[in-house]
């Protein structure tokens, strides 16, 4: 199922990157804080009861003398191409101005869902004032204000009206769908070329849900594949700075519909710390994922060992990620990567019984006692899995507030070593044992 797009639209200073944080807040959606991961901060995901969507904070749109500048008219045409639902926001504390009427017209145009919100409604008179903004032609006014977090509830209603409930779609069909992810240059299309082109057996080249992304079906060792080619993620720059940011969003779009994450990294040039940030999208996807170190025959100075050493120094957070070297020019060990991505597949779909996951959590506690907190330990009733592409584990515990997360790390390695999760990242939720 299609994840829908939800622009925060607006003039500069209205309140958006405030509303896009609430939004996208602990209070609304669970975002999971991995050690060594940095989260741009142009798109997000949120959750909210059983709808989910991805959200875009653009730059706020400025009119100069006498048109917008060439950027920005860029940069809004594409957040509004990229959206389901806009949510135009204005300023309760400003009268309407010139900037306003344009920006609605350019929104009118799209034929897109337009929810006009008016921001910083904090108290009765502003409230009051709030019919000064149906000059423009919406029949509906939302008050908002994401400072003191009123309305925004109501924003959420709103916004997700006619969206359909999020089902846990695990994307198991026939075909396994793999995406190829990384920064530009890194030989992403070469070796898309090289995969497809080793068993000759292309069926078709189908256009993809977004404009960078390609469906390419084949066959490799009689099993069916779909491997989906993104164009390179680059940096984020500041919010006027170019249109690259939206790559990030064209890249999430092919996460999204994608059984295996492949990040491909550049041999020749290194490791830098925007290939972490990728390969963290496909991580807070809960994606299984495979590291490609690309340009491998460019290499002189170090063995695989001596670079399986750098990258997990440098990928701490992937320490499960098994890790791919080849050359795509040359083909040269090309054939290692199609057996990773079916592991890793077929990983993520692992069921383990009840009783096998049981026994191997209460060795480990045996083996090293949970630290008490207070006077206070934490105990362990009971262990569960719950779900499939991520695997998910429920532990049924005394009181969730004592689990340490270097307790709940120890816990998911000791799964792992027990069970061949390898290349697919786990889910450990705990729950009292109360239901809370």
């Amino acid at each position: 199922m299609k994840i829908p797009t939800v622009a925060l639209v607006g003039r500069p200073n209205v309140g958006k990157s405030t509303i896009f944080n609430k939004l996208v807040g602990k209070k609304i959606s669970i975002i999971e804080d991995t050690p060594g991961v940095t989260r741009d901060r142009i798109y997000g995901d949120v959750t909210y009861n059983n709808y989910k969507f991805h959200l875009i904070d653009t730059g706020g749109i400025d009119l100069s003398e006498s048109d917008f500048n060439k950027e920005i008219i860029i940069q809004a045409t594409i957040a509004i191409d990229e959206a389901d639902v806009i949510v135009f926001i204005l300023d309760g504390k400003e009268d309407l101005n010139a900037n306003d009427f344009k920006i609605r017209d350019m929104l009118m145009k799209s034929g897109k869902k337009i929810i006009l919100a008016v921001n910083k409604i904090d108290n009765e008179k502003r409230k009051n004032d709030i019919y000064n903004y149906y000059e423009l032609g919406f029949p509906y006014i939302l008050p908002i204000s994401g400072e003191h977090n009123l309305g925004i509830g109501d924003l959420l209603d709103e916004i997700t009206k006619d969206f359909s409930p999020q089902e846990e779609t695990n994307l198991l069909d026939d075909k396994i769908k793999f995406c190829v992810i990384g920064r530009p240059n890194v030989g992403k299309s070469s070796l898309v070329n090289a995969i497809v082109n080793e068993e000759k057996s292309i069926v078709s080249n189908i256009a993809g849900t977004t404009r960078d992304a390609i469906d390419t079906p084949f066959t490799y060792d009689k099993e069916q594949y779909v491997i989906i080619d993104t164009a390179g993620i680059r940096k984020s720059g500041k919010i006027y700075e170019n249109i690259e940011k939206y790559s990030v969003i064209r890249a999430m779009k092919a996460i999204e519909r994608s059984n295996v994450c492949v990040v491909v990294i550049n041999a020749e040039e290194g490791i830098i710390e925007h290939d972490k940030h990728i390969a963290s999208y496909a991580l807070e996807a809960g994606k299984p994922l495979v590291l490609v170190v690309n340009k491998w025959d460019t290499v002189k100075d170090k063995t695989i060992a001596e670079y399986t050493k750098l990258m997990r120094n440098e990928f701490q957070f992937l320490s499960y990620v098994p890790i791919v070297f080849l050359s795509a020019k040359t083909k040269k060990r090309i054939y290692t990567l199609m057996p990773e991505i079916k592991k890793v597949y077929e990983n993520s779909k692992k069921e383990v019984k009840t009783s096998l996951l049981n026994d191997v959590i209460r060795d480990a506690v045996i083996l090293n006692m949970p630290p008490s907190y207070k006077g206070k330990r934490l105990k362990i009733y009971f262990v569960s899995q719950q779900g499939i592409t991520p695997p998910k584990f429920i532990f049924n515990v005394n009181s969730k507030g004592l689990v340490h997360f270097s307790y709940e790390r120890y816990l998911e390695n000791k799964i792992r070593e027990s069970f061949d999760f390898e290349g697919t990242p786990i889910q450990i939720e705990f729950k009292n044992r109360n239901g809370e």
